[in-house]
This record gives structure tokens, C-alpha cells and sequence, in this order.
């Protein structure tokens, strides 16, 4: 698994934030071979008939709050702003049958993790659960808007288990002051990389993209919300409305049918 400190030549991220900036890692070789071999057996139980309703998920959520003072300007989220952030959550992905359940939430005043710093330190400090709750941890400062890691194979108290989760940029919460991202649907866009969801713009026009049939390949991410942007020759207008774009959150309103399914592949085989 590759990690934040591996993630600076990863994928598009400016200092000024100017457009949405996700951190998450690109796909291992072998992440991509899952995603493939995925893609594979859904569309074969889709041809024999063979799609049945899935039990509904429901996942444990474990909000850390690192701030570098009690002020909202030092990154500290209130209690009820993060009921709001998980009221998004819950909104954005209710239509799939996945919801989202506050375990609990902490606060820690230090300076150091506020910036995404020390960050394997500070995850086996803080992080609770199992593989199949979501550690959510919200910063004052660092150069995305958030990152997440991948579902993969690991071993319960391994380092691969410690940085499992979601880094997310407090300023994006609902209500936040990241301008075009503060309805907290930069939670929604790092949790879909948790649940094992690629960008729609993954491998460009050409390849096998998100490895998801029903997400039209984009060329590269779109910025703002460009109604009827159309980046590449193959069927489809550009997915701007997916919540696995870079668009603002103002633009975002879906997953696809695929990316539900491909959801539960990864869930079944991971977390569950």
C-alpha cells in the first residue's frame, strides 16, 4: 500500500486549493487487477441474471477532530458540526442502501498532527474499530481536501490496518470556509476511494478507466460544474455530477448503479 508521504507526485494538488485536490494514491498494479477481475464477475452475473439485492450497509464512523487550537480558525470542528457532516454522508449515499452510524468522536489540540504530520503516530493513537469502520481524522492544514486509502488485505494491529481511513481538510465540513467545498462532500468523495471507488477520470479516455462500465471516460478532471462537458470520443458526456470527479460540491449529486455494485464487491471482500 502506498501512503501519504508517497502521494505529493500521485495525483493533481495545488497549495492554493484552487479546484478539489484528493490525495488518495493511484492504484497499485494489483489494485487495478482487483478492480478488474471485479469488473469482470459483476458483468458476468449481470448477462446470467444472477443480480440480487445485497444486505444494506451500515458502517461505524469514528470521527477525530486534530486541531491546532480550541478556535475554529485552528481547525476545531464542533460536535454539531460534525452531526452535519454525517448527515451529508448519509444523504449523498442513502440511495445505494449505505449508511452511516457515529461510534463516537474525539478531539486532540496538537499542532503537529493539525497538519498532517506524524501521521502513522498519530493514527495508532487515535484510530478505533475494526477494518469495517471508517476512521474519519479532520485537519486544519495540508495540501489537499482530503485522501483515503484503498480496501486491501491486511492483518488486524499492522501498520496497513493503522492507516486505513479518511484525512479530510476541516474547512469542508458543512458550513465550512473552503469556498465550492464546504457542503462535506469532500467526505463523500474520500469515502468512496474507502469503499474502493477509483476517480471517474482514471486511465483518461483510453484503458479501462475506473474499471466501472457505466462512468464515461473523461479525459482529466473537471473543475467547477461544465454542464455538458464531453472530454473524449467514447459514449457519454463527462460523469461532472459523479461524486468521484473533482467538480464543486454544488455540482455533485451521484454514483452510478456500477459504482453501487462495485461498492458491495469490495465490501463483501474487505470489510464485511
Amino acid at each position: 500500500m502506498q501512503f501519504k508521504s508517497l502521494l505529493l507526485g500521485a495525483l493533481a494538488a495545488t497549495s492554493a486549493l484552487a479546484y478539489r485536490a484528493c490525495g488518495a494514491p493511484d492504484p497499485t498494479e494489483d489494485q487495478m487487477e482487483v478492480a478488474h477481475s471485479f469488473s469482470i464477475q459483476e458483468e458476468a452475473a449481470r448477462i446470467a441474471g444472477n443480480v440480487t439485492k445485497r444486505a444494506d450497509i451500515n458502517v461505524k464512523v469514528y470521527f477525530h477532530v486534530l486541531a491546532s487550537s480550541t478556535s475554529v480558525s485552528g481547525g476545531y470542528i464542533s460536535a454539531a458540526t460534525l452531526t452535519r457532516q454525517l448527515a451529508a454522508m448519509n444523504k449523498a449515499y442513502a440511495p445505494y442502501g449505505i449508511a452511516f452510524t457515529q461510534a463516537g468522536a474525539d478531539w486532540t489540540v496538537n499542532s503537529a498532527w493539525a497538519a498532517d504530520g506524524s501521521e502513522l503516530a498519530m493514527k495508532k493513537a487515535l484510530r478505533k474499530g475494526t477494518y469495517a469502520d471508517l476512521n474519519m481524522y479532520f485537519v486544519n492544514s495540508m495540501d489537499y481536501l482530503g485522501y483515503c486509502y484503498f480496501p486491501t488485505s491486511v492483518t488486524t494491529g499492522s501498520n496497513n490496518f493503522y492507516y486505513d481511513g479518511c484525512t479530510i481538510l476541516a474547512s469542508t465540513v458543512p458550513g465550512g470556509s473552503e469556498a465550492n467545498y464546504n457542503l462535506g462532500y469532500t467526505a463523500v468523495h474520500e469515502a468512496g476511494h474507502w469503499f474502493g471507488l477509483y476517480h471517474t477520470f482514471q486511465g483518461g479516455c483510453t484503458g479501462s478507466g475506473d474499471f466501472v462500465s457505466d462512468t464515461p471516460a473523461e479525459a482529466t478532471s473537471a473543475t467547477g460544474c461544465p454542464t455538458g462537458r464531453d472530454s473524449c470520443t467514447s459514449a457519454g458526456v463527462d460523469p461532472i455530477h459523479n461524486y468521484m470527479d473533482y467538480t464543486y460540491d454544488t455540482c455533485y449529486t451521484e454514483f452510478t448503479p456500477g459504482q453501487k455494485t462495485r461498492i458491495y464487491s469490495y465490501w463483501d471482500a474487505y470489510r464485511a
